[in-house]
């Protein structure tokens, strides 16, 4: 009876000390560093990029059904700078942050500026694009002129997105949540909508697409927002890996090249 109890007693202790080594073998790579997110990306063979594919010219579906767009670019950019390949993931604003939270993304490339807000849960890239909020109404609006006088209006943009901060942040009565630029122009001109707040380069896009749309621009926004990748906190090899890889297409001009292709002005200088 002893020699059976101590046999348990040794199986039991060599069970632990066997999950313990595993354990402490989790996060290294095989030279023994330790490993991370940009070890286990370097891994798969694939950097997961979240975007909406809707929001041109950010990132969007051309006429053959390709995604592109200027975010879509920076991305393959940035994976093919780490080594792997770029694997887009398409999915509704307001999820793609919850799915960078789960691990399901990597990154997230979709014009997403840098918030005081935001800044507390994520880390972000180096700035690769400058931009300004512009307030839009119909042609006949005669009310709104200013962002101060959206207090007790009703304005229309994506759930959760810096705009609708904006918006809120002058007392609007309602914020009406869609998915496109489209479907906001869309709202503000049949008068569901009293106005919407949206990037001026993508406000500009849509006037080069549409030039007779009955829409105006009242006013924009002094300072400008830096466009940024959020990654995860506590991933400093990754964030500088990506870092890396925007600071190449800067120097070596593709960025500013991306930019004007998509823009028709180079947004990447401040």
């Amino acid at each position: 009876m002893g020699t059976g109890k101590t046999n348990k007693r040794f199986l039991v202790a060599a069970a632990a000390l066997t999950l313990a080594a595993a354990v402490s073998g989790c996060g290294k790579t095989e030279d023994g560093l330790g490993g991370g997110e940009l070890a286990a990306i370097k891994e798969s063979g694939k950097l997961v990029i979240a975007t909406e594919g809707q929001w041109a010219p950010w990132t969007y579906h051309d006429e053959s059904g390709e995604l592109v767009g200027f975010d879509v670019e920076v991305a393959r950019g940035i994976a093919e700078h780490i080594g792997v390949e770029a694997e887009f993931v398409e999915g509704e604003w307001d999820g793609l942050f919850a799915g960078l939270n789960s691990g399901r993304y990597d990154i997230i490339a979709n014009g997403v500026e840098w918030t005081e807000e935001r800044a507390e849960k994520y880390d972000f890239s180096t700035p690769y694009g400058y931009i300004r909020t512009s307030l839009i109404v119909s042609s006949d609006n005669e009310d709104i002129h200013s962002f101060e006088d959206l207090k007790g209006k009703i304005t229309t943009n994506s759930i959760a997105s810096t705009y609708e901060q904006i918006a809120r942040s002058y007392g609007v009565a309602d914020v009406l949540g869609v998915d496109t630029i489209d479907e906001t122009i869309n709202l503000v001109i049949a008068g569901r909508a009293d106005a919407t707040l949206n990037a001026n380069v993508s406000f500009y896009d849509y006037l080069n697409v549409h030039p007779d749309a009955p829409i105006k621009e009242v006013a924009q926004t002094e300072d400008a927002s830096r466009v940024v990748i959020p990654v995860r906190k506590e991933e400093s090899d990754f964030l500088k890996a990506v870092d890396e890889a925007i600071d190449g297409m800067r120097k070596n001009g593709s960025l500013s090249e991306i930019s004007r292709r998509y823009f028709g002005s180079d947004i990447t200088e401040e």
